[in-house]
C-alpha cells in the first residue's frame, strides 16, 4: 500500500495497483477561502498567521503561539515552506493539538463542593516503572504535578530500622524513597501547573507503629505549613475548589478502632496534627 495527500493505492493480486480517493483528506472550501484571505501566493507567513489568530480566533498575545505552531510543523517538509505555511500545513494546524476548542484556562463554575468534580488522579505516583521491581522516586511525582495531576498517592511503610517512613509498593522488590523527600518535592511543584488544591492520599501501613504515624503528622505540618488545609470543625460537605486554591489536603484512614470506622476515608483533622 502507498499513499499521497489525497489517495491511497493498493496492489491487487500482486499485479496492478488501484487507487482510492481519500474523502477525509479533502480540505473544505471554507477553509481554503480563509487561507486565501491570510496568505500571499499560497504561503501564510508568520505575520499572516498572527493576523488570523487575532481576527478570526479572537486570541491575544499570540506571537509566541504562532511561532510554536510553525515549530510544531517543521518536520513536515512537504507542507511547510521556508517562508511560511502552505494550505496543507494550515489545515493540519486547524485539526491538530495546537488549535484547542477551549482555552486552557478554567471556564467552569468552581464554587461547588469539591466532591462535585472529576479530579485528575494518580496511582502509585512515586513509581518510575513497573509495580514489581522499579525504583521509587520523587521525579514521577513532580512530573505528574507538572502535568496537572491533583491527587497523588503515597504508600507509607516503616523503614528497616522502624525509625523513619519509606514510600514504596509493599510486597514487591521496588526500592523505597523517603517520605520526607516526597513531601518536599510536592511542595516545590504542587501549584506550578494549577492553583487548585492538591490531595495527598496516604495508604497507611504504619498502624503497628504509632510513633511513626505521629512523625508523619509532624512532618506534613512542618513541610507544608500554611499550605495545609486543616478543617476547624466537622464538615457536612467539602469546600469548593476556589476556596481551596493553593492548599494541600491529606486523605487517609484513621487508626482502626472498628471495621466500620476503618472503611471510611477522612481528611486529617486538627487533632491529628496536634503537637
Amino acid at each position: 500500500m502507498s499513499s499521497n495527500n489525497n489517495k491511497q493505492h493498493f496492489k491487487v493480486c500482486f499485479c496492478w495497483s488501484r487507487g482510492f480517493k481519500l474523502r477525509g483528506g479533502e480540505i473544505p472550501e471554507d477553509i481554503k477561502q480563509v487561507f486565501e484571505s491570510y496568505s500571499v501566493n499560497g504561503i501564510m507567513s508568520i505575520d499572516n498567521l498572527i493576523s488570523f489568530l487575532e481576527k478570526e480566533q479572537k486570541e491575544v498575545n499570540v506571537t509566541k503561539e504562532a511561532q510554536n505552531i510553525f515549530n510544531s510543523l517543521k518536520h513536515h517538509h512537504n507542507i511547510v515552506h521556508k517562508r511560511g505555511l502552505n494550505l496543507d500545513a494550515f489545515f493540519k494546524y486547524l485539526i491538530g493539538d495546537y488549535n484547542f476548542a477551549h482555552q486552557s484556562k478554567v471556564h467552569q463554575n468552581m464554587d461547588a463542593p469539591l466532591a462535585h468534580y472529576y479530579i485528575y488522579t494518580g496511582h502509585n505516583s512515586y513509581l518510575t516503572g513497573n509495580q514489581l521491581s522499579s525504583d521509587c522516586s520523587t521525579e514521577p511525582i513532580k512530573k505528574a504535578l507538572k502535568k496537572g495531576v491533583r491527587v497523588i498517592e503515597l504508600d507509607l511503610w516503616p523503614n528497616i530500622t522502624k525509625d523513619d517512613i519509606d514510600v514504596r509498593h509493599g510486597g514487591t522488590l521496588t526500592t523505597p524513597v523517603k517520605l520526607s523527600k516526597c513531601l518536599k518535592a510536592i511542595k516545590e511543584v504542587a501549584f506550578s501547573n494549577s492553583e487548585y488544591p492538591v490531595i495527598l492520599t496516604f495508604e497507611d501501613h504504619l498502624h503497628p507503629y504509632p510513633h511513626l504515624q505521629k512523625k508523619v503528622a509532624q512532618m506534613v505540618k512542618k513541610t507544608f505549613g500554611s499550605m495545609l488545609f486543616i478543617p476547624q470543625s466537622q464538615m457536612d460537605e467539602f469546600p469548593s475548589p476556589n476556596s481551596l486554591k493553593n492548599k494541600i489536603l491529606i486523605s487517609t484512614k484513621p487508626p482502626p478502632k472498628s471495621s466500620a470506622e476503618s472503611d471510611n476515608k477522612v481528611i486529617i483533622t486538627e487533632r491529628t496534627f496536634g503537637e
